[in-house]
């Protein structure tokens, strides 16, 4: 049977050939097909592609993809003849690669990284667990900023503190990762970055474990990559209004398209503005932003492209949306939109502006360099809240601080891709040096109580009165400079590091097994007020791929990460102060289905963190003392499923297993057991959302969703001791959706069953219990149109 179906027949001709560039370069997932007929297929590595099962007569060829011009080709079968048509278009993969991965108007998933995350190789081959939320996936489920309901796509991700929007602190493999952009390792502080909003974000790459080839240093539990919009060339726009509930108004616009007539100047200019209350009274989050960039094709060799974001922010002051109670109340015992904050405090103000400059030069056919810079300034004249006491009784002496701050990062980034080939083995080739310098001054050193430590004069969340406060307003100096300020309060951080990286690539057998070799030498020194530490740290990196066929690879990876820290006080005696040192040892198997259109990664991890320092058993108020606290492990399991199971049905889902302990205890650290859980985890972690386009002809562009989202077995909280746990978190939401040509309409319903959400902590100090709810039932109606 098979012998029959793969034999040769005298009627099955074929058309097939080779796509390249102007330097002879073979150009990856080229379309090539038939026109009037369901027959056709894509290049592979090698810009090679083959038509079959063609009869005689005559046919036109078409060859298109995002970004070139679109080539057609009349040509003619006779006997039993195979044809051989070879294209050239004037692009390069790298470009196409750009304009790919933006272009994501009916696909969940992509098939290679961006140009950012360095690798330059396909998702499949890469020995990690890469993730890419696309642009599709935010417009279908209207994700407005990095803390709008994102982390649903990716398998384990949890949100530890909900800051609302202002910072997005994502945990995952149990904890805090680090947020880059455009490939910079964007955190300031503890409190950064600012949420990016959804208007100028592309995509969004998860990047599972440490990764040196992105990381100089930084927890080994991973990081995100926010992808901002390029210009891709074709010439287009975009208009979205969006309404929803809780007084929702946003509206965009992007822009995209050519300055020059030869088009070798580009431009992509992205705006948005928007007004935002929430189901909390007196909270709200008004916003907009401009994001314009510009790229010159210097020549067929040279690209220059220039990047530049505003994000200006009015917003109520942040700690408004937590909700306190004593200790033996428990979590949730106020309504779901009950506040503690109060009209009348000012509002907190930020602007954030980021500069990026890129330079990508093809050295020659096989070797590219690229160079990057990028500052970045961010501006806040604000307001927090946090209770100075909580009483058994429920009342509450509520306060206002203050939160001015400035953060600077001036970024820098040199490296190199290149392939050589040594016998019958190829060499995948990344080498390049980071450097960079972050400074974070604040003034959170000034506060005041709103409400009277009196019986009388409490706050009483059971009879709430949201007049003028029984102690006033707040009014701090701002005369004082912040710098003077923020030194006072012990609010000047910073870090300078430089980070040296090489990783070899070695293909075997036609680069059907992979072995990776890497490591990286970092130096970075970071001071918090007067006190200043340096540290010194190689990280090597090893992985194995094997491609078991065309769809299916099994890898293996082990990495490390470090962390400089710095010690408050002093160190125990006979402890030395060293960096937090971090491994990583994974293995799994990713796999399409469905020609392409659908992926999956199972993987299997093992997280070991050393040298974290905690408060000795010797250490006082008057004397406090550190040491370290031994070492903590994380492990767990990951599954993902993205893409398209057909034309109709559009599918994320994810499922995490995590389990985060403490493995190691060393004499002398107090209150501490091995098996202790470490905070910033759920154990199980369940994700879905599903898009689906009913085939009927009479409803042509019409579809419903549904999403669910799963927190089971939480071990979210962070800043008390209980054994009091979270209960586990359900979540359901669904919509409709219209898609026409140009227009397309999008309706959700989020949190459909009106459950009371909410995350939250014991907090000793105050010996009570915070949390902090999420929005019951709510509805978002979003109308786009493209011209």
């Amino acid at each position: 049977m098979l012998s029959t179906l793969f034999a040769p027949t005298t009627w099955a001709q074929i058309i097939k050939g080779t796509v390249l560039n102007r330097s002879n370069e073979p150009i990856v997932g080229v379309s090539l097909w038939i026109k009037g007929a369901r027959m056709g297929g894509k290049t592979n590595q090698e810009g090679k592609y083959e038509i079959q099962g063609l009869s005689e007569g005559s046919y036109t060829l078409v060859l298109s993809a995002v970004g070139i011009q679109r080539q057609e080709r009349t040509v003619y079968l006779a006997g039993e003849q195979e044809l051989i048509e070879d294209f050239v278009v004037d692009a390069t993969n790298e470009q196409l690669q750009e304009v790919v991965i933006s272009s994501t108007k009916k696909q969940y998933k992509v098939d290679t990284t961006s140009l950012s995350l360095r690798l330059g190789e396909p998702l499949i081959e890469i020995p990690q667990n890469i993730q890419v939320v696309t642009n599709k996936v935010l417009s279908d489920q209207q994700v407005v900023s990095m803390s709008d309901g994102l982390i649903r796509n990716v398998s384990g991700a949890v949100r530890l503190e909900h800051w609302g929007d202002l910072y997005a602190n994502i945990n995952m493999r149990g904890s805090q990762i680090q947020a880059f952009r455009n490939g910079f390792n964007v955190v300031g502080s503890y409190w950064g970055p600012l949420t990016e909003d959804m208007s100028f974000v592309d995509h969004i790459e998860f990047v599972k474990g440490p990764a040196g080839f992105m990381l100089a240093n930084g927890d080994p539990s991973g990081l995100y990559n926010v992808v901002t919009k390029k210009p891709t060339g074709v010439t287009k726009g975009e208009a979205t209004f969006t309404l929803g509930s809780f007084d929702l108004f946003r509206g965009t616009l992007d822009l995209d398209g050519k300055l020059s007539k030869d088009g070798k100047l580009l431009y992509r200019l992205n705006v948005m503005g928007q007004n935002k209350a929430s189901h909390r009274p007196y909270e709200y989050n008004d916003r907009y932003s401009i994001a314009p960039v510009i790229s010159y094709q210097v020549d067929e060799k040279t690209k220059l492209t220039a990047e530049y974001t505003l994000q200006h922010v009015r917003m109520s002051e942040v700690g408004s949306y937590y909700v306190f109670g004593p200790e033996s109340g428990g979590y949730a015992t106020l309504p779901v939109d009950f506040t503690m904050t109060n009209p009348g405090i000012p509002p907190t103000n930020i602007n954030d502006h980021s500069l990026f400059l890129t330079f990508e030069h093809k050295l020659d056919d096989h070797w590219k360099l690229t160079a990057q810079g990028s500052y970045f300034f961010y501006d806040q004249v604000g307001y927090s809240s946090w209770p100075s006491k909580v009483n058994e009784d429920r009342t509450v002496v509520r306060n206002v601080g203050i939160w001015d701050a400035q953060g600077r990062m001036a970024l820098g980034q040199v490296f190199v891709n290149g392939d050589v080939q040594t016998g019958a083995i190829k060499h995948r080739i990344l080498a390049g040096i980071d450097m960079g310098k972050k400074t974070y001054i604040a003034d959170w050193g000034q506060s005041h109580d709103l409400d009277r430590d009196s019986a009388t004069l409490y706050f009483d969340p059971l009879n709430p009165t949201y007049g003028i406060p029984t102690n006033g307003l707040p009014n701090f100096d701002r005369n004082t400079s912040l710098t003077s300020r923020a030194l006072a309060a012990g609010g000047l951080q910073g870090q300078r590091y430089t980070g040296l990286y090489f990783q070899d690539e070695l293909g075997f057998f036609e680069n059907r097994l992979r072995l990776t070799l890497a490591g990286r030498y970092t130096y970075a020194r970071q001071y918090y007020g007067a006190d200043a530490d340096e540290a010194k740290h190689f990280t090597p990196r090893i992985g194995l791929s094997a491609s078991v066929d065309q769809h299916t690879s099994v890898y293996a990876l082990y990495d490390q990460a470090f962390v400089p820290q710095s010690v408050s006080g002093a160190l125990e005696e006979g402890s030395e102060l060293k960096p937090i040192t971090g491994s990583n040892t994974e293995l799994g198997i990713k796999r399409d289905w469905f020609g392409g259109n659908l992926s999956t990664t199972l993987s299997v991890y093992r997280i070991l963190k050393n040298n974290e320092l905690t408060a000795s058993e010797n250490s006082t108020p008057a004397n406090p003392l550190s040491i370290e606290l031994g070492q903590k492990k994380a492990q767990g399991v990951e599954f993902d499923v993205r893409g398209n199971i057909s034309t109709y049905l559009s599918i994320i889902a994810n499922y995490a297993y995590t389990d985060s302990k403490v493995s190691k205890v060393n004499p002398g650290v107090p209150n501490v057991s091995v098996g202790d859980v470490m905070p910033g985890f759920s154990k199980h972690v369940v994700n879905g959302w599903v898009n689906y386009k009913l085939p009927v002809k009479a409803l042509k562009g019409l579809g419903v969703s549904a999403g669910y989202t799963g927190l089971l077995d939480r071990a979210t909280d962070n800043w008390g001791d209980s054994d009091l746990r979270l209960p586990d978190y359900h979540k359901i939401d669904g919509g409709i959706f219209w898609e026409g040509t140009k227009m397309r309409i999008t309706a959700n319903a989020f949190n459909i069953f009106d459950k009371y959400l909410f995350s939250g902590s014991a907090y000793n100090w105050l010996s009570a219990y915070y949390w902090q709810t999420e929005a019951p039932r709510n509805y978002r109606l979003s109308v786009s149109y493209s011209f």
